[in-house]
């Protein structure tokens, strides 16, 4: 009898397929209410699970007592507790490098979008309020030529200086755990202080996984640290910011805009105080959601299970020991 499998986001067909070649694959289009006791129920006798946006709780693992390997179809973590894992001796895997580049056209398209006004302008043309040339108050700023401040000099962020530093002659600042000699030779990027970062950026992008140590990091004090012709840009985590604070100093004029992928609370509430906001531009978590990548991602996370299941080594193992 071939070893279980469970599967907690649907895939393509080839991606199925090849997880089933050499295990029993029970699937499941997303865990819900209504769902979730047959989805433990299956984990009872499961050495593999794959998936995405399922928060994999300690409960969860206690109905799964032959787990050896989790992959998430993700790059984020933050579903998990690595180290509980690792108690339990279950591998996780991530796919850190297959997002990377259109994780980064998102954030720069929110760069673009924001500063030049793009979603505020399409919608005042299709309102038919365009009835004559435009004024003052329609104008945006550029890009061009200023300052970046990205926190977080992963590989995403990399992307992102990469984009800025040699395609819009940009000066880049950055703040990351440790300093990057690639990123400064590359890009001319500097290391800094986050609030030197603040102070002098004229965009600022997050990019920095949620951990204990970021979320909530840029609050009401850090946001006042900002220029208030700057603009913030956030394809991280939501709760990496204090979105009640964000809120509150885009809406005050404080702060010229803010690009936004990611928000405390997903799906964003309809009520959210930020969709009333002009210079907001929100977007429903769309940073690796294209055909091709999203494709690469499952296929990545497939394998990635395989490997481990079969003993092989994996570089994406994301709670090494």
């Amino acid at each position: 009898m071939q070893a279980k499998i469970v599967l907690y986001k649907k895939v393509a067909d080839d991606v199925l397929a090849m997880l089933q070649q050499d295990y029993q694959v029970v699937q499941f289009d997303g865990v819900d209410a209504g769902s979730r006791a047959a989805f433990m129920a299956e984990l009872q006798d499961a050495v593999g699970l794959i998936g995405a946006s399922l928060k994999i709780d300690a409960e969860i693992l206690d109905h799964a007592p032959r787990l050896k390997a989790i992959s998430t179809i993700s790059v984020g973590v933050d579903q998990f507790d690595p180290a509980d894992l690792r108690r339990r001796g279950i591998v996780l895997l991530n796919t850190p490098d297959v997002l990377t580049e259109t994780t980064a056209d998102t954030g720069f398209a929110l760069i673009l979008a924001a500063a030049r006004r793009v979603v505020e302008m399409a919608g005042y043309v299709k309102q038919g309020r365009w009835t004559h040339s435009i004024g003052e108050d329609c104008f945006g700023t550029d890009v061009q030529g200023k300052t970046l401040g990205i926190i977080g000099m992963g590989r995403i962020g990399g992307a992102i200086a990469r984009r800025a530093s040699l395609g819009f002659s940009m000066r880049v600042l950055y703040n990351n755990r440790s300093p990057d000699p690639a990123a400064e030779a590359a890009y001319a990027a500097r290391f800094c202080p986050l609030g030197q970062l603040l102070q002098n950026a004229d965009f600022i992008c997050i990019t920095a996984p949620l951990t204990p140590q970021t979320r909530g990091m840029i609050g009401k004090a850090e946001l006042a640290q900002m220029r208030s012709s700057a603009i913030l840009v956030n394809i991280s985590r939501g709760s990496i910011v204090d979105e009640a604070a964000l809120t509150e100093a885009l809406a005050s004029g404080r702060l010229r805009a803010a690009g936004l992928d990611v928000f405390e609370r997903e799906p964003l509430p309809a009520d959210s105080r930020l969709l009333s906001l002009p210079n907001v531009v929100a977007l429903p978590h769309i940073g690796s959601a294209t055909h091709e990548t999203r494709k690469r991602m499952a296929l990545c996370a497939a394998q990635n299970l395989l490997d481990a299941l079969s003993g092989k080594s994996t570089p994406n193992v994301a709670n090494p020991a």
